[in-house]
């Protein structure tokens, strides 16, 4: 036992941890002093940054501890979380416009998700390795229940009679957001359970990964302080991002951009490093990671973002608006035709990833030049 207190505080003050701690401390200050002026807002940009990044390190350090189908689990969930955190910090602030801020995010998240993060997997890979496969079946598995979720969300409000304009009313968005909860819960229990082969990797890909696992051995007291580290990242980043919401809309308001675009830049912060993590996957040959880790993260944006968000408004009495106006529609939908053609095959190319780009720019340039 004293040798397990012994490791236990020399892991303790590895520089990782001392990170969120950081972080943590950070936001403290600055909540401290909200009249500090510019170059406060620049140290808490700075360890928003900072924050997210040692959030998915520390979750990702789980996730080899406990497994490569739980650990992508860890993965979306711990980006949910941030999400959520974000929306509810600035719809708290953001006045009329925050009626739009929940569908924008979100949206937004799942655009860079199915051709942002897809599209960096399979051009890198495709340029290192020209061909990977994946396996159909996991991959058609995710992104059906990721198409669903985002019918149900951003394309059925607009046709609803009940309610005026792109809107559910309140039984309606009770139904939706347990329909997004019992959904979510079933694709888990597909993908860790009943049908968990269809979500590892192929053959070649499971040799890297033993590989991996053989050369990063995690011991129960790194789980259990990355654990620790991980809750006290959360936090803080939900709190500098309240500290730091001003600022984003007072930017967006300088560069003349719409107001839709604090939806866009909350979802770029939020997915960056797991964009990154997948990236990482891709480039070692293990493509069937990096869509379940980029699906999958689409999945629980929606499923449990929503939900939560329903939530708050009708506590809150906040008018929710989902349904998409008819140009974002159009991508959604060019989005659904190309993902299903692109994972359908078994097999990814350069060309694959370059059309998701190119859908992802023009969503990027359509934004702020709408």
């Amino acid at each position: 036992m004293i040798t397990s207190a012994t490791q236990f505080i020399k892991k303790g003050i590895e520089p990782k941890h001392l990170i969120s701690i950081s972080c943590l401390l950070v936001f403290l200050l600055s909540k401290s002093f909200p009249d500090a002026g510019y170059w406060i807002s620049i140290l808490t940009a700075t360890f928003l940054s900072i924050a997210v990044m040692s959030s998915v390190h520390h979750a990702e350090i789980i996730a080899h501890k406990i497994g490569e189908g739980l650990g992508t689990l860890v993965l979306a969930l711990c980006v949910t979380v941030i999400e959520v955190g974000l929306i509810i910090s600035l719809m708290s602030q953001a006045g009329v416009d925050s009626s739009f801020l929940a569908r924008d995010t979100i949206f937004a998240a799942v655009m860079i998700i199915t051709n942002g993060m897809v599209a960096l997997c399979l051009i890198l890979g495709g340029l290192k390795f020209r061909e990977q496969e994946f396996q159909v079946q996991g991959s058609k598995s995710l992104f059906v229940v990721l198409v669903t979720l985002s019918m149900i969300v951003f394309i059925l409000p607009n046709y609803t009679t009940t309610t005026l304009g792109p809107t559910y009313n309140t039984a309606q968005m009770i139904f939706i957001g347990i329909i997004c909860v019992l959904l979510y819960l079933l694709f888990v229990f597909f993908q860790t359970t009943s049908h968990k082969a269809y979500f590892e990797p192929t053959n070649e890909q499971q040799k890297n990964s033993h590989e991996a696992k053989e050369n990063h051995d995690i011991s129960k007291v790194d789980a259990w302080l990355s654990f620790t580290s991980l809750c006290i990242s959360l936090i803080a980043v939900i709190g500098l991002a309240k500290m730091i919401s001003p600022m984003i809309e007072q930017g967006i308001t300088y560069l003349g951009a719409p107001k839709s675009t604090v939806g866009l830049l909350i979802a770029v912060i939020v997915l960056l490093p797991e964009t990154w993590a997948a990236i990482n996957a891709a480039r070692a040959n293990r493509l069937q990671t990096s869509l379940n880790l980029a699906l999958g993260s689409g999945i629980a944006s929606i499923a449990l973002t929503i939900p939560t968000v329903i939530v708050y408004s009708l506590y809150g009495n906040r008018e929710l608006v989902l349904g998409l106006d008819p140009k974002n529609m159009v991508f959604m939908i060019m989005t659904c035709l190309v993902g299903i053609l692109t994972l359908g095959t078994g097999k990814s190319t350069l060309l694959q990833g370059a059309v998701h780009g190119v859908i992802l720019l023009t969503y990027f340039v359509m934004s702020f030049i709408p």
